[in-house]
């Protein structure tokens, strides 16, 4: 029978890419699957059968000695340990296909040639930017940077364009250089997932192959259900990472300009220079914290709506997601995977991004709307997001994908 070995750096819920990695393994071995996995060792780890193949934790963050830095940059760009153990995982786990998320750094792409010597079909999902920007993102941390489209990578060093840091980016850089010398990724994988649109075009336009990119969007838990309509509120939610790509600074400005009030559920690293920003251009701005489960949908049910004001190439944000499922419209920044998910005046609204007149005008415009219009365009957003990230959809598609490859597809749950 056929087996999925589903390969990411973490096993657990620690951004959105894990998240879509545990979604992957349970939609699939609820369908009669076998499924094994491959990841990094790290105390908030779920438990795992397959935890002894794992490699050795490694925190980037944390205070190594010179040696040791150095030979944690030699496993990021190419880990001897990441091939023998997943060797050995192979051993006791006949897989047919693999599936990878975020392999970079610790487990890294020289696993690759051990999949496929192996025989395995392997696909990744591209939850960000890393098979073209050395950086992930296309932004250099302060805006949008494709200065590496011609393959000729030193901007990303001499731009700092990773967290400001010259040693990261020129990290980073030789990993790329490293990877694409060797042909890791474009020799190795047999397709690609994009998310969104936006991120097959852009992948295309930097070089990848047309025919190995398929656009499958990532799927969301709990959207088979509709969810009773709440009145709206009088706030604007913004909910995620308070950092600086995503636009926070105009959002401030904007929502000051607007006089709309405005809640931020979220931390980051840039909370302090908002909270000042705010205070500065006497906004209404209330900051919540990071919040989830519950707490997180008892504040989107109490919103107005909701806003994405990013300033980077989003890929397809499970915020606006999140929302739309609970009724709310979101306010969208037109950048990125964003557009492709907002049917303007339908279930949402767009806007320029980086425009602070551009955003308050919107926030003005929501603030001023009937509550029974918000009502029927929340309900048309809802049932959009239900079709296009709902689980059906998803294991439909990425079945069809496998199939394409060769894979055996099983007959169902035993």
């Amino acid at each position: 029978m056929s087996g999925l070995l589903n390969i990411n750096t973490y096993h657990y819920r620690r951004g959105g890419a894990d998240v879509v990695s545990f979604e992957h393994m349970r939609l699939f071995a609820e369908r009669g699957w076998p499924v094994a996995a491959f990841a990094m060792h790290h105390p908030a780890n779920e438990p795992s059968p397959w935890s002894r193949h794992f490699v050795a934790e490694i925190e980037y963050g944390r205070p190594y000695s010179w040696s040791e830095k150095l030979r944690k940059a030699g496993q990021a760009i190419y880990s001897l340990e990441a091939r023998r153990n997943l060797a050995g995982l192979l051993d006791a786990f006949p897989a047919e296909i693999a599936h990878l998320h975020n392999i970079y750094h610790h487990l890294s792409p020289s696993i690759l040639p051990v999949l496929k010597r192996r025989g395995l079909k392997t696909v990744m999902t591209a939850h960000d930017l890393k098979l073209a920007c050395p950086a992930y993102r296309m932004h250099n941390g302060r805006t949008v940077c494709e200065r590496c489209r011609s393959g000729f990578l030193l901007p990303c060093t001499l731009r700092r364009c990773l967290h400001g840091s010259l040693a990261l980016s020129a990290l980073v850089t030789l990993e790329s250089s490293v990877h694409r010398l060797l042909g890791l990724y474009r020799r190795h994988l047999d397709a690609v997932v994009c998310p969104s649109r936006f991120y097959r075009d852009t992948l295309i336009a930097w070089g990848w192959p047309a025919d190995r990119l398929v656009h499958i969007p990532n799927p969301v838990r709990g959207l088979d259900g509709a969810v009773a309509p709440v009145p709206p509120g009088r706030h604007v939610l913004h909910f995620g990472r308070l950092s600086q790509e995503k636009g926070l600074a105009t959002l401030i400005r904007a929502a000051a300009a607007a006089a709309v009030p405005v809640v931020l559920a979220g931390e980051g690293p840039e909370r302090a220079g908002l909270e000042r920003l705010a205070a500065a251009c006497g906004a209404d701005i209330v900051f919540r914290g990071r919040l989830d489960g519950a707490a997180l949908a008892a504040e989107i049910d109490a919103a107005r709506a909701c806003v994405l004001p990013s300033e980077w190439y989003e890929n397809a944000p499970m915020s606006l997601v999140e929302a739309a499922a609970r009724g709310r419209i979101t306010l969208g920044a037109a950048i990125g995977g964003i557009p492709e998910m907002i049917r303007p005046g339908e279930t949402g609204f767009l806007f320029k991004t980086g425009s602070v007149a551009d955003l308050a005008s919107r926030l003005r415009e929501v603030a001023t709307l009937p509550d029974v219009r918000l009502t029927t365009m929340g309900t048309a957003a809802a049932a959009f997001v239900r079709g296009a990230f709902g689980e059906a959809a998803y294991v439909a598609a990425m079945t069809d994908l496998y199939r394409s490859l060769g894979v055996r597809i099983p007959a169902g749950p035993p």
